[in-house]
């Protein structure tokens, strides 16, 4: 792992207005990131876990605080940077795949290629290397409908991994799957991070967690542990 984090946050808190009522779901969080970790973020419902991924992915603002990524600060970016940011620096990886229906496996996955305006030729041939690293390279001209849960989670992920992203944050991944299927997934996540990526999930099961490098509990909107396996 390198030594400069790849994220930083510093005083991280975010307040949404409820009504007359402000709920606060983060209060001050201070953590680093380096490269080629491999991170679970645990803690109950309401705790934080999910404001936190929306902030990592820049899918939110922070109220106050900074979050700093591959060094530039973050924060106080407009939307159309931040989303600038989302297509160029971060992998998402979702419960619920998020594959566009209409779409083939290869164009599903340069889908993000596309936002940034390369090439249809760079764009397939980027794909269907991908494709062929997450084992669908006789599925590449199907459709989401055709897939399992398994083979669209691994679109999902090849997909995360075609802007060759900073970070990948992925949000309860094997929850829409069965233990096998789910195993599956998670041994691609292991074998990608013994390549260098680093990795942010979600997770409810402490056996999943175990998985991984470092645990990190979340309570009320605050870190109340940050363990190594």
């Amino acid at each position: 792992m390198a030594d400069s984090p790849v994220i930083e946050l510093q005083g991280l808190s975010k307040t949404y207005a409820m009504g007359a009522v402000l709920v606060h779901a983060l209060r001050g969080v201070d953590l680093g990131f380096k490269q080629g970790e491999y991170i679970t973020i645990m803690g109950p419902s309401g705790c934080g876990k999910s404001t936190l991924l929306n902030l990592l992915g820049c899918l939110d603002r922070p109220t106050s605080g900074k979050y700093l990524l591959g060094g530039y600060d973050l924060s106080q970016l407009d939307d159309d940077a931040l989303s600038g940011i989302r297509g160029a620096r971060i992998g998402f990886v979702f419960q619920s795949y998020n594959l566009i229906p209409q779409l083939t496996v290869v164009e599903n996955i340069g889908i993000p290629l596309y936002y940034q305006g390369r090439s249809e030729a760079e764009t397939l041939d980027k794909a269907a290397e991908l494709a062929e690293r997450v084992g669908l390279t006789d599925r590449i001209n199907h459709r989401p409908f055709e897939l399992s849960g398994g083979q669209q989670q691994r679109v999902a992920i090849a997909r995360a991994l075609v802007n060759d992203p900073l970070v990948i944050l992925a949000d309860e991944p094997t929850g829409n799957l069965d233990s096998a299927s789910g195993n599956e997934i998670l041994d691609i996540f292991d074998e990608l991070n013994r390549q260098g990526k680093t990795f942010i999930m979600v997770t409810h099961d402490d056996q999943i967690a175990m998985r991984t490098m470092r645990v990190i509990r979340l309570r009320d909107g605050q870190v109340v542990s940050d363990v190594w396996n």
